[in-house]
């Protein structure tokens, strides 16, 4: 029986209708035009529905259709190198229909319903399967295997199961009880998909970006937050991460950022190669785009929809790593809805559910053994735009409160030019106790050694700037003077990174170790030195030490480096 009730008001994208018989989150057609909405209150007769698209010329009296479903994403073969909208409609798609500018009440299926995909069974006649099981594969893109996955919900016994070419919607097995499997499913956004079990986050995510992988490390299934002013360099710090992270799939989601932003990244990233494979990188990206001119209510949904995709591909045994740009824009819609609702604002005019929401949007990170008994992980990396830079804001603490990895950006830093504008005293990290084990087997026993020694020379430097403001540098004691050199030295040719340069946008970690092991090797030779009453003018006018950048821009780093530290162990010599 079709749900058909009356609208009756409307405030911007919230309209009210009366006459349905809703639940919460159930998906609507509001209008003549059917525009999407979703239930977001029910009061008695009236039911509250937030509309994804503009409600321009709605007036009270249209019908409203209740379609009994919540907001659900299309699964399945075809998702990557696609570029959707916050409620998962091909953009490329809704542009052949209408052009540049997105029509009312257009859809388009997520999925390419014609497109014939080759199913290679796994499964044989007879097997138990259940939720999460593999039962074959597609070839997603070149290189990367599509497992084709039993619903969560759906268990028995396989009847039937056939190879060859089929569509999303053409039935490739059934199970005994007459339930037919497809290559595609359909899941609810705003619940998460479920897994087998939670693992410690005890594996880092390698980004290739010293300052990350070194003094603030994020491992895979954590959550970072990169909180900053504009200009500060968020959106080219969350390409850097979606280019180089190593993650075997990257879900970027553009929330209520400026077009011309998102038009970089819609036009850079299919230009990219990615450095594993050789191959385009869009091959293995999902790019989700809603833009500050595109209705509040799709940016809500935005966020949701990603990490929806994100858990699908974990579920089939992927690394996966969501960037979300920027969760501030979306709290500005969840702000923007909520006035429109009438609800009772909290701080500084925000729902006071904003924590809640914030902390159940992060906590869908997690590294975790699947239902099918695959490893697989979703690691969150947020962008917060705190209004004039001011990190007290209550998305920026709200996100501080859920988030491990604070990489905190800074506007002085950008402005002299010093990039990623990473701010090494007011960032940190809460991963490294459980990620040391792993650099000790990995890379080097005395990981942990080195970076504490270069955190304690940053931090030294920083005490010795007020005095140095005052009475200038050649003021202070010899070994002070030293530890200056030695500090700018640390920010000029290890924190600094140029994300433009074909070597340099990214480090090995075995690079990023060995930079900090010679810049260490000069302070604590150079202090001997000192002690044995070598003047500083000397130990700072050594020409090897100034050699030690060019590292950063060669291939072969190591001969370089290895050289370097030969050419001043021999100065140091000689200055005795």
């Amino acid at each position: 029986m079709t749900d058909i009730g009356v609208l009756r008001r409307i405030a911007g994208p919230v309209v009210v209708a009366s006459g349905i018989n809703a639940r919460m989150f159930d998906v609507v057609k509001v209008g003549n035009e059917a525009l999407m909405g979703e239930v977001i209150q029910i009061n008695a007769e009236k039911t509250i529905i937030q509309v994804y698209e503009d409600t321009s010329g709605l007036k009270p009296g249209e019908p409203v259709e209740n379609t009994g479903k919540p907001l659900v994403v299309e699964l399945g073969p075809g998702m990557l190198s696609s570029i959707y909208d916050g409620i998962q409609r091909p953009l490329p798609e809704l542009v052949k229909k209408m052009g540049d500018y997105i029509k009312r009440g257009v859809t388009a299926p997520a999925l390419d319903y014609d497109k014939k995909w080759d199913f290679k069974p796994s499964a044989k006649v007879g097997q138990d399967v259940s939720g999460g099981s593999i039962i074959g594969s597609v070839e997603e893109t070149p290189g990367i295997p599509h497992f084709i996955l039993i619903p969560p919900n759906v268990k028995g016994k396989i009847n039937e199961i056939n190879a060859g070419k089929f569509t999303v919607n053409e039935p490739v097995g059934k199970l005994d009880d007459g339930t037919s499997l497809y290559m595609k499913q359909t899941w609810p956004v705003r619940i998460p998909r479920p897994v087998q079990k939670k693992l410690p986050p005890t594996i880092p995510l390698i980004t290739g970006q010293r300052i990350f992988d070194a003094l603030f490390p994020l491992a895979k299934g954590g959550s970072a937050s990169i909180p900053g002013p504009f200009g500060a360099g968020k959106t080219v710090g969350q390409q850097q991460l979606a280019k180089w992270a190593d993650a075997n799939i990257i879900v970027y989601i553009g929330c209520g950022e400026r077009g011309n932003e998102m038009t970089e990244v819609l036009t850079e990233f299919p230009k990219l190669t990615d450095p594993k494979s050789g191959k385009p990188l869009m091959n293995r990206t999902v790019l989700i785009a809603n833009t500050s001119n595109m209705p509040v209510a799709a940016r809500e949904a935005s966020i949701y929809t990603g990490v929806t995709i994100a858990e699908y591909y974990r579920d089939m045994g992927y690394d996966v790593a969501l960037m979300a740009d920027s969760t501030s824009r979306w709290a500005e819609a969840m702000r923007e809805i909520s006035s429109r609702l009438e609800e009772m604002p909290g701080e500084e005019g925000y729902p006071a559910y904003l924590s809640t929401k914030l902390a159940q949007f992060y906590e869908r990170a997690a590294r975790a053994i699947t239902l099918n008994g695959k490893e697989g992980s979703v690691t969150i990396i947020g962008a917060v735009s705190p209004p004039g830079g001011d990190f007290s804001e209550p998305v920026t603490q709200g996100t501080l409160r859920v988030t491990k990895t604070f990489w905190a950006l800074d506007a002085k830093l950008a402005q002299r030019r010093h990039f990623p504008s990473i701010n090494w005293l007011t960032s940190y990290s809460l991963y490294p106790p459980v990620l040391e084990s792993w650099y000790a087997g990995n890379i080097a026993s005395d990981w942990k050694e080195t970076i504490d020694s270069v955190q304690t020379i940053l931090q030294e430097e920083e005490k010795l700037m007020e005095i140095v403001q005052l009475v200038g540098s050649d003021a202070l004691p010899e070994k002070q003077q030293l530890l200056l050199e030695t500090a700018r030295m640390i920010r000029e040719n290890f924190l600094q990174q140029n994300a433009y340069h074909e070597v340099d946008t990214y480090s090995p970690l075995k690079k990023t170790y060995m930079l900090m092991k010679i810049l260490l090797h000069y302070s604590v030779m150079a202090n001997k030195a000192l002690s044995q009453g070598v003047k500083i003018s000397a130990l700072l006018k050594m020409k090897s030490k100034d050699k030690i950048g060019l590292a950063k821009f060669d291939k072969d780093y190591e001969k370089l480096l290895a050289g370097v530290q030969k050419e001043m162990d021999a100065e140091f010599h000689s200055l005795r």
